[in-house]
Order: C-alpha cells, then structure tokens, then sequence
C-alpha cells in the first residue's frame, strides 16, 4: 500500500472544500497514508470571464486534472461530476461517486420567487441548460450571460444590472451559503445537468492500491443514478452544447430517470422519463436516450453542435 497520495482538484473556493473534504475523510479511514491536496489551474479557472461555450464547453474544468493524473503528478482527481465529460481519456476511470448533495437548482433574487418576478426582470446565468429552462417558465424575463466565481455571481445577484441569478444548490450548500437562496426549483420543471450534485473521483486505471483506498466513498444509490444519467447523455452525443438534462432517483429496487433535450434557443423542449432496475442503470439511460431520440431529439441536438 502506498504512503502517500496526492489529491488534485481546481483552486477554486468550492473545489478545494470538495477536496478537503475527500481528504479529511480518507484520512480518518487510513491514518497509515498522508494525503497532500494538490491545486491544478484549468482552462475554466484561467478564463473565468469567457462564456463556457465559447471555451468549447465540454471539460474545460477537468483536463489538466486529467493531464495531471496521466502525468502521475497527482494520484486522485477531486471533480464536480458534472464538468466530466461522459467519455473518460484512456488510461483513467471514474472509480467512486460519494453520496451525493442536493442536486436542484436555485434562484438567488432580492426580488422574489420566479413566478412572482416581474416582467422584463434580468437574470444571470452561464448555462444554456438553464437559460431555457427559464425561458420555458417565465418566458418574459431576460437571461443575461453570467460567469465568475461563486461570491462574484452572488454579488451580482443584489446589483443594479440583475435582479438575480440560477445556481447549483449543492455549491452554496458545501460553501455554507444556503441563506441566500431564495427558491429551490422544483426538479420535474427544472432539471438539473447530468452528475449535479454529486463529486467524482477519478485515478488511473489499473491502479487497483489506490482505488481500494478509495472505494469506501462509493455510495451505491449516487453511482447508479449517475450511471444512468451519464448513459443518456452519451448516447445522446454528450459532447455536444444542446442543452441535455437528466436526474435519477432511486426507489426501492428501481431507478426513475427524467430528463430533457431542448434546442439551443428553447424553442422546443422535449421532457420524457424512464423506470428500470437498479442493477442496469447503464440500460436506463440508454433506453432514456432511445425515447427522446423516437420523440423528435436528433434534429434539436444538432443545432447544438
């Protein structure tokens, strides 16, 4: 068993609370190892002003972790499951997915409720997932384009030039900012992005000593419904910048997954949902996939791409 593991993550605030909080628990269950939390700058770190789609979307916070695992300069890569792309590079694997935080999204507004804003009211956001979600809602409202980092977007929030924003609810939840939420949006007309909530923890494949260090973290229910989330979008073309969301929920010996496909501008929002069992959840979103696909998908995801 080795001595020491060095743990990567991005050097945002959330990202190293996500880290800490990994290493502490590792720490507490193998007192043997000395963890080292290591700070990686991404690409979306570097350019925190540009708008995600214009920095190609996909895994812009995640590749030099990645880069850095292969590198064998870090050995455990600390991500917010949803920056991952649906593809994992060769030579790594997604080993374990803690229990996950709340996965909806959240209005942040001096002003009131969504439905209770008042026309023509501007909210922020970075996410085109989001953006048409608002849209479908209140489709008199302004979405303005939002990036930063979290204290930022917050402030943003009660200017003059917003009167509010969208936002994950698990990362106020970790930063321990759940006073300025304002509304949780209820998940069946808001669906949250593929992974929300949930923290992925990436090695090396084939790296089985550290993989059995951090294995205990898995929590069961979290991994199959991230697995089937994470098979609709690929099936899908994961890659793609269509706005594509999913949420699983375990019950029983189930999982039921629903999701949405939009057009990049909103104009046409396709919602479905899918039952299967908690021992194929990789089906579930397959066959989540293959329903959106019969109900018209294809032709709104390639305007995305």
């Amino acid at each position: 068993m080795k001595k020491q593991l060095r743990i990567g993550s991005r050097g945002s605030k959330l990202a190293v609370i996500q880290a800490k909080s990994v290493r502490e628990t590792l720490a507490s269950l193998h007192p043997e190892i000395e963890f080292e939390r290591v700070t990686v700058m991404t690409t979306g770190d570097k350019n925190a002003t540009i708008s995600l789609e214009q920095l190609g979307g996909e895994g812009v916070f995640v590749k030099e972790l990645e880069e850095a695992l292969l590198q064998k300069e870090i050995d455990i890569a600390v991500h917010s499951l949803k920056d991952m792309l649906t593809t994992i590079p060769e030579g790594l694997r997604l080993a374990v997915v803690p229990q996950r935080a709340d996965p909806r999204d959240v209005l942040i507004s001096s002003a009131g409720i969504l439905g209770k804003l008042p026309a023509g009211a501007r909210i922020g956001t970075g996410s085109q997932r989001r953006a048409v979600q608002i849209r479908a809602l209140r489709p008199d409202l302004e979405i303005c384009s939002l990036r930063g980092n979290i204290d930022t977007r917050i402030k943003k929030a009660f200017s003059e030039d917003l009167d509010g924003i969208v936002m994950a609810a698990a990362a106020l939840i970790r930063l321990d900012m759940e006073d300025k939420i304002t509304e949780y949006l209820a998940t069946e007309e808001f669906v949250p992005a593929v992974g929300q909530g949930a923290l992925g923890i990436e090695i090396r494949a084939g790296d089985e000593d550290t993989f059995l260090v951090v294995a205990p973290l898995n929590d069961l229910p979290t991994w199959q419904c991230v697995v089937a989330e994470r098979a609709f979008l690929r099936t899908l073309g994961g890659g793609c910048r269509a706005p594509i969301a999913a949420l699983g929920a375990v019950k029983k010996r189930t999982i039921g997954l629903h999701g949405i496909v939009s057009d990049p501008e909103g104009n046409r929002i396709l919602r479905a949902s899918v039952i299967g069992d908690t021992l194929r959840p990789e089906e579930i979103g397959q066959a989540l996939a293959a329903k959106m696909i019969a109900l018209g998908a294809a032709p709104l995801i390639e305007k995305g791409q």
